[in-house]
């Protein structure tokens, strides 16, 4: 049985509730029945009717129910190619090596390696494949630190339905999707660049376990969770006080709960 990294089944049911309104709105005026899609062959450039280029998309999340239901989303439409899928990190290098992917969609919270990890690595060996951030996270929480590391833009999982196929197709044209909150976050972020707070000298990992931290999950919970040790969880957490100059987990969910890190 698949742990639950971050989300629950009965969250992704609803997710995939929610994805099925948004497969309702995407296919009201479709001609074309829902098309299957392979994911085992080496891609090209896919050209559809009139040799328009199409967007082949590798979507990864550890949740099959909420792969599926992104799949019935895009499927329905006639830009869309090939769609792939990877349930952690190692699937999702593995596809980026073997296919030549458009666009990848990214989970930021499963096992092992965690998104922010994965996507740098993705950047570290194929720069020009824009990568979508799609999480359950608040914009406050990662989008600027997923930015940063690379993304071409960031989407919350309870958006997807509206607003996915538009995200898709305007990092593939080169651009950058972000949310008009997320851009005056962004704003924000770079005029008290100089003066940093406290969280945001901490690496990704680190600030991930600060944030479950400040969720109230205990060390046990958070090993589990990223497919960690207890032993490497704890180094983790003693890292995060001395950079941060606390003393316990109160001082970390005070810090937290101020700084809006937590929902």
């Amino acid at each position: 049985m698949q742990r639950s990294h971050g989300i629950g089944w009965g969250y992704g049911l609803r997710l995939f509730v929610n994805l099925q309104s948004g497969i309702r709105k995407l296919t009201a005026h479709s001609r074309n029945p829902m098309r299957t899609k392979k994911s085992s062959v080496k891609l090209e450039s896919t050209e559809g009717d009139g040799n328009k280029v199409m967007i082949n998309v590798l979507i990864a999340d550890d949740h099959p129910v909420v792969r599926q239901g992104i799949k019935q989303i895009l499927a329905e439409d006639s830009e869309i190619g090939e769609l792939g899928e990877a349930k952690n990190s190692q699937e999702v290098m593995d596809q980026v090596r073997k296919n030549g992917w458009d666009v990848i969609i990214l989970d930021i919270t499963m096992p092992g390696r965690g998104g922010l990890d994965t996507l740098k690595e993705i950047k570290g060996e194929k720069p020009k494949i824009p990568v979508l951030i799609l999480s359950i996270h608040p914009e406050d929480q990662y989008a600027v630190r997923a930015l940063k590391a690379g993304a071409a833009g960031y989407l919350t999982k309870e958006s997807a339905p509206d607003d996915l196929l538009k995200a898709i197709k305007k990092v593939h044209q080169g651009g950058k999707y972000i949310s008009n909150t997320l851009a005056e976050k962004l704003a924000l972020h770079l005029e008290r660049d100089a003066q940093k707070q406290p969280h945001e000298g901490l690496s990704d990992r680190e600030y991930q376990v600060l944030c479950m931290i400040a969720s109230g999950k205990k060390v046990k919970d958070i090993a589990e969770n990223l497919s960690l040790s207890v032993k490497t969880i704890s180094t983790y957490r003693a890292r995060i006080l001395e950079k941060m100059k606390m003393k316990s987990n109160a001082d970390l969910i005070h810090y937290a709960i101020q700084n809006r890190l937590v929902n």
